[in-house]
């Protein structure tokens, strides 16, 4: 079985792991929130949905990159910082899955970022 590896991680890199993987026709994504660069015009967003929009968006691309969808994924775990914010993100993310919701677990988490929301997830290849 091969495993292709997909953005991982520099030499020296705080964050020691891989975007992707994809392996026995899956592909893996590791935990991120939405990219947040104001260096260069990018931002994580202002409201709730707009953070779970852009971090599934993030998502999305990797899973594409990987030969995947999120119309193939089977399982996320959504990661939050803050219990009141629970509504607003699922509001926003049952519209990125209209074909059906993969499981899903929700936990709580703290990063050294000021995000709301990430997510990781399994997804078919191919």
């Amino acid at each position: 079985m091969s495993i292709e590896f997909f953005h991982p991680p520099e030499a020296g890199e705080s964050r020691p792991f891989t975007r992707a993987v994809r392996a026995g026709g899956m592909v893996y994504v590791s935990g991120h929130s939405a990219p947040h660069d104001p260096a260069r015009g990018i931002h994580r967003g202002t409201t709730p949905a707009e953070e779970v929009r852009n971090a599934l968006g993030f998502i999305a691309s990797l899973l594409e990159e990987a030969g995947s969808s999120l119309d193939r994924v089977v399982q996320v775990t959504m990661l939050i910082t803050d219990r009141a914010d629970y509504a607003a993100l699922n509001a926003e993310y049952v519209k990125h899955f209209p074909k059906g919701l993969p499981a899903r677990h929700t936990v709580l988490f703290g990063v050294p970022t000021e995000a709301r929301v990430g997510f990781s997830c399994m997804a078919l290849a191919g």
